[in-house]
This record gives C-alpha cells, sequence and structure tokens, in this order.
C-alpha cells in the first residue's frame, strides 16, 4: 500500500451559535431583580451604630421590621426621634406599626416576626425602655439590637 493514498481530513470546529446568549443574560438579569430586596425606608434620622462582641446575623430578613431611633438634622442634638418606616413616629405610634407589619407578612413570617432596634449610642435608656415597653403591649417579643463588631486590640 501507499502511504499517500489515505489522507487525513483537515477537520475544523464549527463556531459557536451565541442566538439565544441574549436570551440567556436577560433570564439571568429578571431572576436577580425578582429575588433581590431593596431597601424600602428612606433613613430620616441619623444614628451612630454602637459596638459589640457577641453579634448574630439575622437569617430570615423577610420577617425583620426596623425601627430607628436617632438624631433628626435640624432639632437639637440631645434630642432623639422614631421612625418607622420612612416616616417619623412617637411611642404611641409603635401599636399600630407592628400590627400593620404584622398583617403584610406571611403567616409563617408572623410567628417569626422580629423587631430589629437600630438605636445611636447616645440615646437614653429610658426611651429604649419606652419603646421595649410599647412592643410588649403589642406582643412583639422578639427584639434585636443592631450594632458592629467591636475592633479588639
Amino acid at each position: 500500500m501507499k502511504r499517500g493514498l489515505f489522507s487525513r481530513r483537515q477537520h475544523s470546529l464549527p463556531s459557536l451559535n451565541t442566538a439565544s446568549l441574549p436570551d440567556l443574560i436577560f433570564t439571568v438579569l429578571f431572576f436577580f431583580m425578582i429575588v433581590t430586596h431593596m431597601r424600602d425606608d428612606e433613613l430620616r434620622v441619623r444614628y451612630v451604630v454602637p459596638q459589640g462582641t457577641e453579634l448574630q446575623k439575622m437569617t430570615p430578613k423577610s420577617a425583620v421590621t426596623h425601627i430607628y431611633i436617632g438624631r433628626v438634622q435640624g432639632l437639637p442634638a440631645d434630642s432623639f426621634c422614631i421612625q418607622l418606616n420612612s416616616r417619623l413616629a412617637t411611642v404611641g405610634d409603635i401599636r399600630q406599626f407592628v400590627e400593620t407589619e404584622r398583617a403584610r407578612m406571611s403567616a409563617d413570617d408572623q410567628a417569626r416576626m422580629l423587631v430589629s432596634i437600630k438605636a445611636d449610642r447616645d440615646v437614653p435608656y429610658g426611651m429604649i425602655a419606652e419603646v421595649k415597653r410599647a412592643l410588649q403591649q403589642s406582643f412583639a417579643l422578639k427584639i434585636s439590637y443592631s450594632a458592629t463588631e467591636e475592633l479588639r486590640n
């Protein structure tokens, strides 16, 4: 047999079909738009988060309701205000706020409802005690306090 009789054909790789690539990209984009939770509250109070040593992350964020306590620009430095969602409120408004938040949650989240108090580190404890008392009267008994990790030397 002669060597030149059987020659190999040159195989080329087919080009990659990118026709469905925009569909895939938009599908991923829509997925992230649906599952991402954007902040609903516009902060009107300023607060400096206290530092702590025994901190834990909150896992079910859909069952968390936030109460902000801090200073409002334009008011005296020693006056603190309470913010519920995006509006300033008083301690008397907390009960209605908790009922409204509980009504918008699913049944599973209602059982796990957690109120997170994000307070300035200089807020007098008397004000936090009033907020806790109002939460207790509205049967919101799971309370957490937000803090940042204390840096250790």
